[in-house]
């Protein structure tokens, strides 16, 4: 299978940071404007080279500095909006027909908005991309992850506006930001407030530290894991994930570039398949790890082999644990099944 016949696939992307995914020269354009002075490039080209540098560190807390940069000109709603409009029709050319998109709004109130208007910007900037996507004859829908970040003291102002713009925009609520000695239950309060309000929780957890923190996210109602790949060195929890039918969002590249992994062959997602865990492909951040779903797919194809078959069945199982309602996850799947049959190189 050839780069460009990857690149035709229907993609599913579940885990997707809206302020890593920023392309090169909006974010010059954007600093531009706001007066931010800090960028360490000036070229589109350098600045994409520095963030994929600075993101090969190898720790999960100098990968997340890097966001420093991006999140400095996301503080107003027209930047917000764009960032996001821009976000869905890159992904929409490069196959994807569905993704939810994922950030923090707490991160963009340094300047006076409120949580309300920063989600209200992403959604509106999202719901943009997808009228210029269809203008471009694609097809994409798209949702908001609402992100708490684990390293404050609360998170529950968050929640409650992830709970307001619920099926308003916002699909789910993630907890993201530095993993080692902040488990999820750190956030019980929020989280359960989510879960009675009927919000789906997609947790960070497995990356950065190991199954301690995939089994507290289970406990506190996780019914996805961002990342999760750690969960393979317990046995036990490994198979209570796949007998659960909990999706991982596997993002390769990223975890390669926190020290997860050493390199795509060593990296653990063979082994999950293996183990009956239902994995998905998904980019975590593009400007970062300098990706996109097709590459993804590509360094996993070269690593393992893969073929349509085998893309097929990891897109499925995204789309199943989509943040949709039944009727809308049953069209989605519809949709790919569709596109994967049209294929002639099965």
């Amino acid at each position: 299978m050839s780069d460009t016949d990857l690149a035709t696939l229907p993609k599913v992307l579940l885990h997707d940071h809206l302020d890593g995914g920023l392309r090169p020269q909006t974010l010059l354009e954007l600093a531009d404007a706001a007066g931010y002075a800090g960028l360490p490039e000036t070229e589109p080209d350098a600045l994409a080279r520095w963030f994929r540098d600075a993101a090969d560190a190898g720790s999960l807390p100098r990968y997340i500095e890097t966001f420093d940069h991006t999140v400095a000109v996301l503080q107003s709603q027209e930047a917000i909006a764009r960032v996001a409009a821009e976000a869905v029709i890159d992904l929409a050319r490069d196959g994807v027909v569905y993704a939810e998109l994922r950030f923090a709004p707490s991160l963009a109130t340094q300047r006076g908005l409120s949580l309300d208007e920063v989600l209200d910007a992403m959604t509106a900037g999202q719901r943009a991309g997808e009228a210029l996507a269809a203008a471009e004859g694609r097809s994409i829908a798209t949702g908001v992850i609402v992100c708490g970040l684990r390293q404050e003291d609360s998170v529950v102002d968050v929640a409650k506006a992830a709970i307001r713009h619920h099926r308003d925009g916002v699909v789910g609520f993630d907890l993201a930001g530095p993993e080692a000695g902040f488990l999820a239950s750190r956030h019980a309060d929020a989280l359960g407030l989510l879960r009675a309000a009927g919000v789906p929780l997609t947790l960070h957890a497995g990356e950065a530290a190991g199954p301690e923190s995939v089994a507290d996210a289970l406990q506190q109602g996780a019914v996805r894991l961002g990342h999760g790949i750690r969960v393979i060195e317990d046995a036990e929890l490994t198979q209570r994930v796949a007998q659960q039918g909990i999706v991982l969002e596997v993002s390769p590249t990223s975890n390669l570039q926190t020290g997860v992994a050493a390199s795509y062959a060593e990296h653990p997602f063979e082994r999950l398949v293996e183990a009956g865990v239902k994995v998905s492909v998904n980019t975590d951040n593009r400007l970062m790890s300098g990706t996109s779903v097709t590459q993804e797919m590509q360094h996993l194809r070269d690593a393992f082999g893969y073929g349509d078959a085998d893309f097929e069945r990891f897109t499925l199982d995204a789309a199943s644990a989509a943040f949709l309602s039944d009727d809308q996850r049953a069209l989605l799947v519809i949709q790919l099944r569709n596109g994967y049959a049209s294929r002639t190189d099965r």
